[in-house]
């Protein structure tokens, strides 16, 4: 991933051994976490068994990863507390950021992005708030990085036509129009969660099967995040595409929509739901935030431009580092990371509600279970007819997945 073969060779041998000491008490660990919604019963057992053994291995492979992180931390990065925001908690901040060789310092002065304002796309919000996180709190500072926020009308768009750098986007949004020819490749899973199939709470809807040919909801329209999110919830209970049927609602009429019988099901952002959830309104029966076949994967990732990617490979890198450390930040900081982005207008509502919707994302993902779920969806979404059949799944890995730890 735009490094020198030696680099990699040292790096494969690191993780080699991460791995040997990881795995010794790694599997004393157990998975657990209950699904929210009941499943068909025939599904929900077969379903329920093969996430637990798959939210296991995903944990394992985790523990792992992280040893092995670190381990590769520990020979490239170096601490430093505090020095590189004004913002009274950063003070206690410890930075990691890349400890370059003489060589890869020239290296990185002669690449086109050195020294120049590098464009990162956000818009607001918690789900994306590691990006503005990270300007705020010196992670990018800390990497001799300048970087500059800017605002977006696509994500996806703004990052493949270069007008900005780097962002985040839905991974159920992006994806499709990323393979279908867009110039950006993928650097990191953002978080996991946010996403709920939701119906009335005295529907007599307990799962996804008693939605068979019933009506969905979807905010953001069909083949966009809500609708290709609702057919991996339908296909992994066993249910065909063709047999839940949807339809396009805004947010201000869904509850409405399902009130008055247009649609059964709706698909909404936890953010948004806890409202009306809180109200005893509705209550979710299949979710990316809870369910165990769901949780261990990222909802948004981070985009960046592929010719920013290839031509600036030490500076791309070193935006994922201090994408990485910050993420670690903010899991353990949820907390002053909720309070900076209520300051910063990033994010609003009650504070309590915000840190509980905050505290149901993980924001800590391996490069290892964001791979894995790329390759589900690419096979989900070519048994949909939303990708080619005959493109071949390694051949999108590799052109597209480019982590760069």
């Amino acid at each position: 991933m735009y490094r020198q073969e030696e680099e990699c060779m040292m790096k494969k041998t690191l993780r080699q051994l991460g791995m040997a000491v990881a795995l010794a008490s790694v599997f004393s660990m157990t998975a657990c976490s209950s699904q929210v919604g009941k499943q068909a019963e025939t599904t929900k057992a077969e379903n329920g068994t093969q996430a637990e053994s798959q939210e296991k291995t995903e944990v394992e492979k985790d523990s792992t990863a992280q040893e092995a992180k670190q381990g590769d931390g520990e020979q490239q990065t170096e601490e430093i507390k505090g020095g590189f925001s004004d913002r009274p908690e950063a003070k206690d901040i410890v930075y990691h950021p890349l400890k370059l060789t003489p060589e890869e310092e020239e290296a990185w002065k002669k690449e086109p992005a050195y020294g120049k304002d590098i464009q990162i796309g956000y818009n607001g919000g918690l789900c994306t708030g590691t990006f503005g996180t990270a300007q705020e709190e010196g992670f990018y500072k800390a990497e001799g990085l300048s970087t500059a926020i800017s605002q977006m009308t696509e994500a996806k768009d703004a990052v493949a036509t270069g007008k900005v750098d780097i962002a985040a986007d839905h991974l159920a949004s992006v994806f499709v129009p990323a393979v279908n020819g867009l110039n950006l490749v993928f650097t990191k899973g953002a978080h996991s969660g946010c996403k709920t199939l939701y119906v009335l709470k005295d529907s007599e809807i307990q799962s996804t099967a008693d939605l068979k040919g019933k009506t969905v909801s979807l905010s953001d329209g069909i083949g966009n995040s809500d609708h290709n999110i609702a057919l991996r919830f339908f296909s992994n209970d066993g249910i065909k595409p063709e047999e839940v049927k949807y339809k396009v609602v805004a947010n201000d009429a869904v509850i409405m929509a399902l009130q008055n019988g247009e649609v059964q099901g709706a698909m909404m952002s936890d953010m948004f739901a806890r409202k009306f959830v809180d109200e005893g309104i509705i209550r979710p029966i299949r979710s990316l935030t809870t369910d165990p076949d769901f949780k261990i994967e990222p909802c948004c990732v981070q985009i960046m431009n592929a010719d920013f990617a290839k031509e600036n490979p030490i500076t791309a890198k070193k935006l994922e580092n201090a994408s990485i450390y910050c993420s670690q930040w903010i899991e353990d900081n949820k907390e002053t990371f909720v309070d900076l982005l209520l300051e910063k207008n990033w994010a609003s509502g009650d504070r309590q509600k915000v840190l509980d919707f905050a505290n149901s994302l993980n924001f800590v993902l391996t490069d290892q279970q964001t791979e894995t779920a790329m390759r589900k969806v690419i096979k989900d979404y070519q048994s949909f007819g939303l990708l080619d059949k005959n493109l071949k799944e390694e051949e999108i890995v590799e052109k597209f997945w480019k982590p760069m730890d």
